[in-house]
C-alpha cells in the first residue's frame, strides 16, 4: 500500500465530510447560512465534491485499483466528522448507539488497512 497515497485520500475525505457537514447542518449555528441555503450549497459544492473525487482517486490507487476501500473509508471518515462536529456545535453527546456506531467506524478502517 501507498501510505502516502492513503493518508492524502483519507485527509481529503474528512476535509469533504467536515465541509459537507457546514454546508447541511450550518443552519443550525448560524442565522445567515441558515438564509442562504443556495448560497451555501453553490459555494461549499466545489470544495466539497472535488475533496471526495480526489479523495477517492489517492484511496483507489492506494488500494491498487480496488474502488470498495475508497467507499467505505469515506463513510467511515464521514461518521467520525459527524460525531465531531455534532458534539462541539450541538452539543448533542456521544450515547451507547453512537459509541458503538464509532467502534464500527473505527473497525472498517482497520480492517481496510491492515486485512490483506
Amino acid at each position: 500500500m501507498n501510505w502516502k497515497l492513503f493518508i492524502s485520500g483519507m485527509l481529503l475525505f474528512l476535509l469533504g465530510q467536515t465541509l459537507a457537514w457546514y454546508q447541511t447542518n450550518g443552519q443550525f449555528i448560524s442565522q445567515w447560512i441558515k438564509e442562504h441555503p443556495i448560497l451555501v450549497a453553490a459555494i461549499g459544492g466545489i470544495p466539497v465534491g472535488y475533496s471526495y473525487i480526489l479523495g477517492t482517486t489517492y484511496l483507489v490507487q492506494a488500494f491498487n485499483g480496488a474502488v470498495w476501500p475508497s467507499r467505505l473509508l469515506g463513510f467511515s471518515m464521514g461518521i467520525l466528522a459527524f460525531t465531531t462536529l455534532t458534539l462541539i456545535h450541538l452539543g448533542e453527546n456521544i450515547n451507547l448507539k453512537t459509541g458503538i456506531i464509532l467502534i464500527l467506524a473505527v473497525a472498517i478502517v482497520l480492517l481496510q488497512v491492515l486485512w490483506k
